[in-house]
Order: structure tokens, then sequence, then C-alpha cells
């Protein structure tokens, strides 16, 4: 093994194939612009987020064995994370595609049927003893990514190598947040969602990411941290409340990953022994500075 993983992250390894157009863009156009292909998927995402912060993060995820698969695995090692424990026996190697304006997203498709048909595959360093297994479950954090299908998710929150870990869910969008209803009671997760991912989760409207935040309290979570644009962020954790802040204001250059080095900054503030609102106000800062076209640290 390359280095000893002190983080895992299980979901989408892709390319992510984005277009941005530095104007506003009416459904139809046809306009100039800039397209990136980088590494991508929410699971990925974080795992590169975190090496910045200093972290050492395994990928639990499909790649495939064509010559994009080879090209994305060389490319994140090179960005310190261990890929030692892929599954590499699917098809081709998964694509989110997305197109940007000024003012964000306009419209996404995620092509991830690697992941979705290697199935439990996925999940075997965890069972067989190369990461974990029933006898020695993994003791630290697990990066959960809800481009898993609801029966990965299932396994996931009865899972024995998993069975001490310290839980992190985000769902890849608002239209897969449902997937991630088996692991709503999990005793040890904490969820990180977007305010129309809570919408979606509680079934009605709710006005602002502190609402959404104690009614997801209410729905069974244990912690729950939840994003709504430029507006105020919210943490709630049961049986101590919810509390806020207030993102920086930033011009938008980029919006795709906000939420997950948002993720990493908290995971990396907490692991440095920040308190609740200093960990929250971290995050909101890394994410405001990756809208802005920058990244932290």
């Amino acid at each position: 093994m390359s280095k000893q993983a002190d983080l895992l992250c299980i979901g989408a390894m892709l390319w992510d194939v984005i277009g941005r157009c530095p104007r506003p863009m009416a459904s139809g156009a046809d306009m100039p612009g800039r397209i990136s292909h980088i590494p991508g998927g929410v699971a990925l995402n974080v795992a590169l987020a975190v090496a910045r912060w200093g972290m050492a993060p395994a990928i639990l995820s499909a790649v495939g064995r064509d010559s994009e698969g080879e090209a994305l695995i060389a490319a994140v090692a090179r960005c310190g994370v261990v890929t030692d424990y892929l599954c590499r026996d699917g098809g081709p190697t998964d694509v989110y595609m997305a197109i940007e304006d000024v003012n964000g997203l306009i419209a996404a498709i995620a092509d991830a049927h690697s992941l979705e048909d290697a199935g439990e595959r996925v999940l075997a360093p965890i069972r067989d003893g190369r990461l974990a297994s029933g006898a020695a479950p993994w003791p630290g954090v697990a990066v959960i990514d809800g481009n898993l299908t609801m029966d990965q998710l299932s396994r996931i929150a009865t899972e024995p190598g998993l069975a001490h870990a310290d839980l992190r869910i985000v769902p890849a969008s608002p239209g897969k947040a449902e997937r991630l209803a088996p692991l709503i009671g999990a005793a040890h997760g904490c969820f990180y969602l977007n305010r129309f991912e809570a919408e979606i989760l509680a079934h009605r409207e709710l006005p602002d990411a502190l609402t959404a935040a104690q009614a997801m309290l209410d729905l069974g979570m244990h912690r729950v941290l939840v994003t709504d644009g430029g507006h105020p962020v919210a943490d709630g954790l049961a049986g101590a409340g919810v509390i806020s802040v207030t993102p920086p204001r930033v011009t938008i250059a980029r919006v795709t990953g906000a939420g997950d080095s948002f993720l990493a900054a908290h995971l990396a503030a907490e692991r440095a022994g920040l308190d609740r609102m200093q960990a929250l106000t971290r995050a909101t800062q890394a994410a405001a500075a990756h809208v802005s076209g920058k990244d932290m640290p």
C-alpha cells in the first residue's frame, strides 16, 4: 500500500466535464465559455479536499479498466488519495457532465452506472480485513456518498465493518436525497445537506437552513449540517440544538464541488479540535472560497 489511510471515502470516482459560461444562459442557449475535464464525484471530491488539509483518504469506488480510468487513478494518486482499494471489474469509467453560468448550475447528468453495477464489491475492503472487517471495524471517519444505490446504502447502515465508524453522509444531488433514508437513524451519523435536499427528506417546504436542520433532527438524525447558498448555514446536533453562521459574500466563479469543500473543511476543523461554531465557520469560509474560484487551505 502506498500509505496508511486515516479516512474512508465511499462512493463516486469519475471524470467531471464542466462547461462554464461567464454570462447568464437561457434554455437552449449556445454560448462561448470554457470546458474543464477534471477528477470528480462526491466521494473523490471530498478525498481530494481532505488530502489538501493533510489527511490520507482511501477511496472505495468503481473505476473502469479503460484509458480514462487509468488516467483518473494516476491523477488522484498524485494528489495524495489512496487508490489501492478500488473495484476495477465493471464497465467504463463513470462521467458527470454539467453546465454552469454566472448564476450557478443550469443542468447536469451523472453517468454513474459502473459504481451502481459494482454493488457490494465496492465494500469488499471493509469486509475482508484489508481496511476493516466485522471482527475489526473501521474506527475513524467514513464519508458516504449518495451516488451509491439504495441497496448499497442499506447495506452500509448495518455493515459490521463500519459499526464503530463516524459516518459523514452526503447526497449526490437533491434527486438522490431519498436514497439516504436507511441511514437517517444512524447513531454515529452526520448528514451534510442543502436546504432543497432537506425539503425532499422532510416532504415539505423549509424556509431556511435553521428550520431545515431542526426538521432533520425531528426526523431522527443525530447530527446534520444544512447549507443554503449564500444564506445562513446551520449545524443541528441532537440534544444540543441548532447553531448558525452567515457565509461571506463572494462573486460566483463555480459551484460544482462547493458542498464537498464544505464537508472536507469541516472534517479538518473538527480533527484539529475546533468547537462546533468554529468548525462551521471554517467550513463556510472554505465553501465560499471554492465558489469564488479559490481553495483552502
